[in-house]
């Protein structure tokens, strides 16, 4: 697959951005988002006006004027943030709702749960839903995170409309950005990124991705990220009190960044380190963000995005030898795997991880995930291919940058795609 402009989207995604200009054009939704009135609307359509002690004024107000002055946002991304803003205080809202109905919630215990990481578009996403097909592991399901407990009003009798409800979420998002399944499947059901729970406290690694918020990036990573691990384990004990108790197995990239936090609210965790060659990694990534990027902004600058990711990669992959070697003395709470063995041999790897942290993997899950690997070989990903001059990178230049982490994890390197040259903008309005 091809680098695209706006002018090789499908007709339905192409007619619903000239529909954004139109909008845009007629001054609508132009107005900045002002927290005070996002948390006022969110408590009227809640009925609730109890936030509990979560401390997220500043970090939404941080985040709204980034917004406001740094993402250039589209009509659409107006829309956009206003609905995700009111979906997570929403959210925060029933969450302490339902603690003052059960405080029992608060007593949920999270024991040893697994966190998967690594370089983004190393296959931690595919370990994550393989290892979630197993009965007796629990992961965040898409749906969960969108929607934590069921709606109120609805009969017991019927059928739960959760799920679909996300799933037409989803289907609305595709229409204007139809070549994300390719690199990263859209499924109600799937597990879901640990980044999605984090965002409710308006702490999280994720609205990076989606927008260009440089100072709200800043922001976050001088106040760390304590609150959010925090309101994570809290976010778990809702799930797990509605659900039972099981292991948890969760994931993000984006972990690597904040392990500090992590490990002071999860003391006991256990961890994946999943490696790949950063010369697949970092075209890939800038990719996938600019295609998340594209539905919410005007204008899409590529050799920013490459910028950005080789930056941040680089000192990702950095703390990732740290990390390692900060483990070294409980190998019984690290296990390693790289790209090319988790590929080639996905249940043998699955089945080592079991063994390795002393779980028992039945023949119950066993079936369904030798199932899941004959369903879906690759994942659900399609075939890309990518061109690191599109974001302004060089290959010798990154695989220089990467070199330690490579010799570090004795990686091999994996061949760089080759696709015929073609001339790109860099900076792309959309």
């Amino acid at each position: 697959m091809g680098f695209s402009s706006s002018a090789s989207f499908n007709l339905p995604a192409r007619f619903f951005r000239g529909l954004d200009r139109v909008v845009d054009g007629l001054g609508l939704f132009r107005r900045p988002v002002r927290p005070e009135k996002m948390i006022a609307v969110a408590q009227r359509r809640a009925g609730l006006h109890d936030f509990g002690d979560w401390s997220f004024e500043e970090p939404l107000a941080v985040l709204l004027k980034a917004y406001e002055e740094e993402a250039n946002l589209s009509a659409f991304g107006r829309v956009g943030v206003r609905w995700d803003m009111l979906r997570f205080l929403s959210n925060l809202l029933r969450l302490r709702d339902e603690e003052k109905k059960d405080p029992a919630i608060l007593d949920e215990q999270i024991t040893q749960p697994i966190f998967i990481l690594g370089l983004p578009r190393s296959g931690t996403t595919f370990l994550h839903n393989l290892l979630a097909e197993d009965p007796a592991n629990l992961t965040p399901r898409c749906w969960q995170t969108v929607f934590p407990y069921p709606l109120r009003g609805r009969k017991a009798d019927r059928r739960d409309p959760r799920v679909d409800m996300t799933a037409r979420q989803y289907a609305a998002f595709l229409v204007l950005a139809p070549e994300l399944p390719s690199l990263h499947p859209l499924d109600a059901r799937a597990a879901q990124e640990c980044i999605e729970i984090t965002g409710h406290v308006f702490r999280s690694l994720r609205f990076d991705t989606t927008h260009y918020i440089p100072s709200y990036q800043r922001w976050l990573d001088e106040a760390g990220h304590l609150e959010a691990y925090r309101f994570h384990k809290r976010f778990l004990q809702h799930l797990q009190h509605q659900n039972g108790a099981g292991q948890w197995v969760l994931k993000s990239p984006d972990h690597i960044f904040a392990l500090d936090a992590l490990r002071a609210v999860y003391p006991d965790a256990r961890f994946v380190f999943v490696h790949r060659d950063p010369m697949k990694v970092l075209p890939s990534v800038a990719r996938l963000t600019e295609i998340l990027r594209q539905p919410f902004t005007r204008i899409i600058d590529r050799l920013q995005i490459g910028r950005q990711v080789s930056d941040r990669w680089e000192q990702g992959a950095a703390l990732l030898i740290e990390a390692s070697e900060s483990l070294r003395p409980s190998p019984e709470r690290v296990y390693q795997v790289r790209y090319r063995d988790l590929i080639g041999n996905p249940f043998g790897i699955a089945a080592e991880i079991y063994r390795h942290f002393g779980m028992a993997l039945t023949a119950r899950g066993e079936e369904c995930l030798k199932r899941s690997i004959a369903e879906r070989p690759n994942g659900g990903y399609g075939q890309n291919s990518y061109r690191f001059e599109d974001y302004g990178l060089n290959p010798a230049n990154e695989r220089n940058r990467f070199s330690a982490y490579m010799a570090h994890f004795r990686m091999q390197p994996e061949s760089i795609p080759r696709v015929p040259a073609s001339e790109s903008k860099v900076r792309i309005a959309v």
